[in-house]
């Protein structure tokens, strides 16, 4: 795979459009500062009734709607709201107002690889994805740094949609560190699969299975957190900066042997099966399906796993501890 760096990058290029940035959340704030840091033209784009909005006008951006922003000549607009809101986002505001030839950018393909946008044919459509969230992307830049991303074009209308994407990852601090080439369905595909199967999904709720498991036989639940959740982080790290090979070299010889006894009983065969049927729900288009039928209906089931959630036991631990970190002992 062929990694670009800033040295294969026209960072002139994006200095020279007007970019509208759709959504202020974790992505677009950092986003935003960045290519400001870097010379780039950038106006937020928000919904009225916002409550990103104050914080923007106090990064120092202009705001506007995002049909305000298309109308008064963005040449880029990039989608950083909710995945659920593009599609009608780009149809009322974006696709009427956005001038012939502009450019339309993600950070996530889930919206072009399952139909929720359909782009107009003059528009370049490209992908821009930092591997990490928004705080981890500005902070890195910050440090002189960046952020690996991913990058691909779906739709390259003016023929120079590639050379776009890459000046825009360059911008935001990726060509530092390196911008790897994907496809909208490769990395969408690909990142929810792992939202369900791994990071998202499956760790915490190992967590609560693990933390229960020992509460139920009598462990203390402050012992239960610990061996649980906390020691959650140190695997990690060692991951991380070692890998997984090299995490098992830093580790005790029991703990090594610990995890030769008990991995391949919990992920079994009939888990590597379900994983699977994960990715071919996914690839299916179910799973977006189901995300946007929630959302239209008021997030009922995400709400309900949010309280769920916060009902935990874990999380009363969780605030014991904490307090007893700020030399609260209860007393």
């Amino acid at each position: 795979m062929k990694v670009y760096r800033d040295s294969d990058c026209d960072i002139a290029l994006i200095r020279g459009k007007r970019v509208a940035i759709v959504g202020y959340g974790n992505q677009g704030r950092a986003q935003a500062l960045n290519l400001r840091d870097s010379g780039v033209s950038v106006t937020i784009a928000l919904p009225p009734e916002s409550g990103s909005r104050e914080r923007a006008k106090a990064d120092g951006f202009d705001v506007m709607t995002a049909k305000e922003a298309a109308a008064a000549g963005a040449d880029l607009a990039v989608l950083l709201a909710a995945d659920e809101d593009h599609g009608r986002i780009y149809a009322e505001e974006l696709a009427p107002n956005l001038r012939e030839g502009a450019a339309l950018s993600f950070a996530h393909g889930l919206s072009i690889r399952f139909g929720l946008v359909a782009p107009r044919p003059d528009l370049d459509i490209f992908l821009v994805a930092p591997k990490g969230p928004g705080t981890a992307l500005r902070a890195d830049f910050e440090r002189g740094s960046g952020l690996i991303s991913l990058f691909a074009v779906h739709q390259d209308a003016s023929g120079g949609g590639e050379a776009l994407a890459l000046s825009y990852a360059a911008a935001i601090g990726s060509g530092r560190v390196g911008i790897l080439p994907t496809s909208f369905a490769e990395e969408s595909e690909a990142d929810l699969f792992n939202e369900q199967a791994v990071l998202w999904g499956a760790i915490p709720e190992l967590i609560h299975a693990g933390f229960e498991t020992l509460v139920e036989a009598g462990f203390s639940p402050e012992i239960a957190y610990f061996e649980c959740l906390t020691e959650v982080k140190l695997l990690a790290d060692l991951i991380y900066e070692r890998g997984i090979a090299g995490m098992r070299e830093a580790i005790s010889n029991t703990a090594e042997f610990g995890a030769l006894k008990g991995g391949s009983r919990i992920v079994t065969a009939d888990t590597r099966t379900e994983m699977r049927r994960i990715l071919r729900e996914v690839r299916a288009g179910h799973f977006t399906r189901e995300l946007i039928a929630d959302a239209e209906a008021g997030y009922p089931r995400l709400r309900a796993s949010r309280e769920a959630a916060s009902a935990h036991p874990i999380e009363a631990v969780r605030a014991r501890l904490l307090s007893l970190a700020n030399g609260d002992d209860g007393r």
